[in-house]
């Protein structure tokens, strides 16, 4: 898949690179997708959100499944995969950061198995992003993840912070998928481990709800951009 000129250079995954149609904006958003999609199911993704600001580098998991890709297997053999696709998540931020993006002003977001990869790996990973966004899904081990984690990823620790945490982690209360009881109270045990991030609820199934749900993530990320 090959991405225009003055995109950044990236092969560690499949990747689309969407350009800011303001010249020279530094933001960008990484985008991962659930089980069984690919960078197609996301390419609206920058019309809907409306942020003319951002870029956008969409991502294809590494692993085929079904018509599109998986990050990782489904339960009980998870570990082996979501490791992995932390591996190639790692070496992509590293490929963006020697191409000359600011990771400081990267925003990290993911839907389903997605939103999963956002947690474990973006709170792992040794730089600190903009902003991580996480949408209808789940941790993998919130006990681990709260032992492992980046601890200024997840405290939220930068001096003169004038916004709130830097984590948004949203998910339906009638998804059909996974149902909103596991993640509810796994964001609740990794907020009482000190890890600063907003959990919210919409009315909605396994999907990206425009009503509500949508103007939220929209002001998560113009607050953090303005």
């Amino acid at each position: 898949m090959e991405n225009p000129v003055g995109a950044p250079h990236v092969n560690a995954l499949e990747s689309l690179w969407q350009p800011s149609p303001v010249s020279g904006s530094p933001w960008l958003m990484v985008v991962l997708h659930g089980r069984g999609d690919s960078v197609e199911g996301f390419q609206d993704w920058q019309k809907s959100l409306g942020i003319p600001e951002l870029s956008f580098l969409l991502l294809n998991a590494p692993n085929p499944y079904g018509p599109g890709f998986s990050w990782y297997d489904l339960p009980p053999n998870q570990l082996p995969g979501i490791l992995n696709s932390s591996a190639k998540l790692a070496r992509v931020f590293e490929q963006l950061e020697a191409s000359g993006v600011d990771l400081s002003r990267t925003f990290l977001f993911g839907f389903s198995q997605g939103c999963l990869m956002t947690l474990e790996f973006g709170a792992r990973y040794s730089n600190r992003l903009a902003g991580y966004i996480g949408v209808s899904g789940y941790c993998h081990d919130p006990k681990a993840l709260l032992e492992e984690a980046n601890q200024e990823v997840i405290h939220n620790t930068v001096q003169g912070a004038s916004h709130g945490a830097d984590w948004l982690i949203t998910h339906g209360t009638i998804d059909e998928m996974l149902p909103v009881e596991r993640t509810r109270a796994q964001m609740k045990e990794l907020q009482d481990g000190g890890f600063k991030l907003e959990y919210q609820e919409f009315l909605k199934g396994h999907f990206i709800e425009p009503r509500k749900e949508l103007p939220i993530i929209r002001k998560f990320v113009q607050d953090r951009i303005s």
